[in-house]
């Protein structure tokens, strides 16, 4: 077993974060026991004081007027669990349940959600033995938290519903077993304490930051291959261009095109006395497009890392003064945006990859034979390809309306105004998937490309690229069976491995403004 990550909750950077969706196992800093342990006293004197709080001796939502008596209290957290595990369709992927988990066990191990510390310890224990829930992953409007697929994570924890341990599917009170473990009885507070929260749509918009990511840097790879196989100019990245307007993305992303080329032969043979004047959008406003959905995707990297490392429950109890507060912080608001902002991202992305490919079949505007075949007409080359391109680009820019302007109320009219933060992280990865698909096909048409330049070479790092695509995909003479290069250009972009090829540090998110980060 791989070494454990300790998590130190409410200081956990997004480097962990991404650690635990690609597979990282994690055990809590015991430094946070007793804060839970003080949290848990704090709910058992509110208990025994009588006195009516919200979550605790209350019904829920609208009902949150209804008295609970103390006999009826472990009933009321079961049956809040069972009654809200109402979600449907596919389960989960089994990393962003992962990641859930341990953001609600970081969430819950802050002492401000009264739960006692053998619920916590389970929890944990999950993440350790790579316990995966089977959580359906649609029901959630992002607000009052998201209730239904975080109560599923919860009625196993009381052993309803299914668990994978192994990979193997199976009843929850037989999965708990596989790893020791038994179902637990909730105490007062802490039913609501598990589902209540942004854990759900969280974890969706971090598994998206990742992937996107990885496609951006990807798409950088290829739009600088582009420039070559086009024999585009690399005047539109001087320096002076982009620090003149002072955006840091394109500043940024304007470096790391320079620095692709950088020794190119293929740029230095039409140096001089190239008759164009000026390359197309696609090709010499890529900083000013990458950089600015690189900044995007920053600001959204902080604003998830700050949530990340919050407490979303409600009531929050403070053991300072002993008191449980109602309020609202289960809305996912900041969520929402986020992830409407890298949607944009992610859409733009794979735009103006498509873009480029749809410049390089074309003879009139790239140079090169007709959608890049030697023998055009016998063979249609990358005709269809560009096709595909454009209908993911098409479906991406149908997802990426903006979730968060979207609102429907719920609960009788007391949850009257909701996120949709949940609707608008999970859509994130199957838009990164198609712009991965979008960028791979530019791969593809991009090397070509360059093929056709031969014997001249590009610079040493996307040289390096095409020896990389090269070993898996030959370079195209007449038709074949192309879905299988697709699928290898695609694997190579999502798997990041165009960026490991290369020895350029290619720019990343960066969190580090995040609040309370250690």
């Amino acid at each position: 077993m791989s070494s454990r990550l300790t998590l130190r909750p409410g200081h956990v950077p997004l480097s962990q974060w991404r650690q635990i969706y690609d597979g990282a196992r994690v055990q809590l800093d015991p430094a946070a026991q007793a804060a839970v342990l003080r949290s848990a006293q704090v709910v058992e004197a509110i208990v025994a004081k009588g006195d009516p709080v919200y979550g605790i001796n209350t019904g829920f939502g609208k009902l949150a007027s209804v008295r609970i008596e103390r006999e009826d209290l472990e009933t009321l957290q079961r049956n809040i669990v069972l009654s809200h595990a109402a979600g449907v369709g596919e389960p989960m992927p089994a990393n962003v349940v992962r990641l859930m988990m341990a953001l609600k066990l970081t969430s819950l191990a802050q002492g401000a959600s009264g739960i006692q510390p053998k619920t916590l310890a389970l929890l944990e224990a999950f993440l350790q033995h790579d316990f995966i829930p089977v959580i359906p992953c649609q029901g959630s409007v992002g607000a009052s938290g998201d209730l239904a697929p975080l109560s599923h994570l919860a009625t196993v924890m009381i052993g309803v519903g299914e668990a994978f341990v192994d990979g193997v599917r199976l009843p929850a009170t037989e999965a708990l077993a596989r790893i020791g473990q038994t179902p637990l009885t909730l105490g007062a507070k802490e039913g609501l304490a598990l589902l209540n929260g942004t854990q759900y749509s969280t974890a969706y918009a971090l598994a998206g930051l990742f992937e996107i990511e990885t496609v951006f840097q990807a798409a950088l790879v290829t739009g600088a291959l582009s420039v070559e196989a086009a024999k585009g100019s690399d005047t539109p990245f001087d320096p002076r261009i982009h620090a003149i307007r002072g955006q840091r993305g394109q500043i940024a992303t304007a470096a790391t095109l320079r620095q692709l080329m950088s020794g190119s032969a293929i740029r230095e043979s039409h140096r001089d006395n190239d008759v164009r004047v000026q390359d197309p959008y696609c090709l010499r406003c890529q900083p000013q497009v990458m950089g600015a959905a690189f900044d995007v995707m920053r600001q959204a990297a902080t604003t998830l890392e700050i949530e990340a490392n919050g407490v979303s429950d409600n009531p929050l109890v403070f053991t300072d003064t002993g008191e449980a507060l109602s309020g609202g912080n289960f809305h996912a608001e900041p969520v929402a945006f986020a992830a409407d902002m890298l949607a944009m991202a992610i859409c733009e992305i794979g735009s103006i990859s498509e873009r480029r490919t749809a410049m390089l079949v074309d003879p009139a505007l790239s140079g090169l034979p007709a959608f890049l075949t030697p023998k055009p007409g016998l063979n249609s080359g990358f005709m269809i390809p560009q096709v595909t391109a454009a209908a993911l680009v098409s479906e991406n820019k149908q997802r990426a309306y903006p979730a968060s302007v979207d609102s429907i109320p719920t609960s009788a009219n007391q949850e009257d105004h909701v996120s949709m933060a949940a609707h608008g992280a999970r859509r994130l990865l199957a838009m990164a998937e198609n712009a991965a698909n979008v960028v791979g096909i530019e791969l593809l048409a991009a090397a070509q490309g360059c093929d056709f330049h031969a014997p001249l070479t590009s610079s040493a790092a996307l040289e390096t690229v095409r020896a990389t695509l090269r070993a898996q995909v030959p370079t195209l003479q007449d038709d074949r069976y192309f879905h299988p290069d697709m699928l290898a250009a695609t694997t190579l972009v999502r798997s990041g491995a165009l960026a490991r090829s290369i020895d350029i540090a290619l720019p990343g998110v960066d969190a580090t403004e995040a609040g309370r980060s250690a």
